[in-house]
């Protein structure tokens, strides 16, 4: 019987299903967005959202636990400064799954698993897109100054 029994095997022995969660868990904090298969990803929720929950409460305790888990100092760093911060006001599902469709080799359903408040990249992608409209804008206002140029040109040779 399975009474009380929490979480999937996963086809792995215990030591290789916590290692692997806790490198998935570890790229997700960095990129805020990874894609694995759906299992991993409904599992996955589960481990982030309680460190989330750890990097909010913000004493060195909830940090060594954290710590434990999340074994990069840059992207701890990142968690409990950034995204406890992003998550503050949030309660809880500081991740969404988001199922894209099944892998070519296997045939396995993958799934997308990102942080809820993605501010961070879609401001430095907004940043990027800017630039691009912003030059895309200089040189549309570079072509009617152009043609502005001539045309006052004709208007003093006609004068």
């Amino acid at each position: 019987m399975k009474h009380r029994v929490v979480g999937r095997r996963l086809d792995r022995t215990t030591e290789h299903r916590t290692a692997m969660f806790r490198n998935m868990v570890t790229s997700l904090f960095r990129h805020e967005r990874i894609e694995t298969t759906t299992p991993k990803a409904k599992e996955l929720k589960r481990f982030a959202d309680k460190v989330i929950t750890l990097a909010k409460k913000g004493t060195p305790h909830a940090r060594r636990q954290a710590n434990r888990d999340v074994r990069d100092v840059e992207v701890l760093n990142k968690l409990f400064g950034d995204l406890a911060g992003r998550f503050e006001k949030r309660p809880g599902g500081y991740t969404r799954i988001v199922r894209v469709g099944r892998r070519a080799g296997d045939n396995a359903e993958m799934a997308m698993i990102e942080l809820v408040e993605r501010a961070a990249p879609a401001e430095a992608a907004g940043d990027a897109e800017g630039e691009k409209t912003a030059k895309k804008g200089k040189a549309a206002e570079k072509a009617p100054k152009a043609e502005k140029k001539p045309a006052k040109k004709k208007a003093e040779k006609a004068e």
